[in-house]
């Protein structure tokens, strides 16, 4: 038997995490995915969630983490002095379908400032049909850390469930 990797047991307590808050009936688990690349030696792992909020356009939220070669390598071969990559990069994702205005795309990303900080890295990407005459548009917005995230922020990372709650709460205040 080997330890586990800090990818793993970071992947443990998120995914112990959202299937806490699935079970309560907090939020509703739609998607999960675990990849291991074995060209690249890289680890993807993410997980894709809604609230329960009925008769209304759906919001999803997307935990993603990844870790390639040399975040394992720095961990598993602590003698070559790079505990510096020992860690996954972590970001978040919200996926809302919504009348295409341009101002609802500033009122995402207030809202997802206000919760997450100016410091990270939010970009929103717009996919739309310019034959779809309801014209409605899906935003896609992520958010990245600037850093890696090591196993000693586990207890950050648990806390990242909360914030992505609180974030599809505001986001649903918005008129879509």
């Amino acid at each position: 038997m080997f330890d586990p990797t800090a990818f793993e047991n970071m992947k443990v307590v998120m995914e112990g995490g959202f299937y806490d808050r699935d079970l309560s009936g907090e939020i509703r688990i739609v998607d999960r995915n675990d990849s291991i690349n074995s060209a690249k030696m890289s680890r993807r792992y993410d997980l894709t969630f809604t609230d329960l909020a009925e008769g209304l356009e759906e919001i999803l939220g997307t935990f993603n983490m990844e870790a390639g070669l040399d975040n394992l390598a720095a961990e598993l071969l602590p003698h070559v002095k790079s505990e510096m990559l020992a860690g996954c990069r972590i970001s978040v994702i919200f996926k809302i379908k919504h009348q295409m205005e341009h101002n609802k795309f500033q009122e995402i990303r207030e809202v997802l400032e206000q919760i997450w900080g100016s410091g990270r890295n939010i970009e929103q990407t717009v996919k739309y049909s310019p034959e779809n005459r309801q014209g409605l548009a899906e935003t896609e917005t992520i958010i990245s850390f600037n850093r890696l995230v090591q196993e000693e922020q586990i207890d950050d990372l648990h806390e990242m469930i909360n914030y992505m709650i609180a974030s599809m709460d505001a986001l649903r205040k918005i008129q879509f």
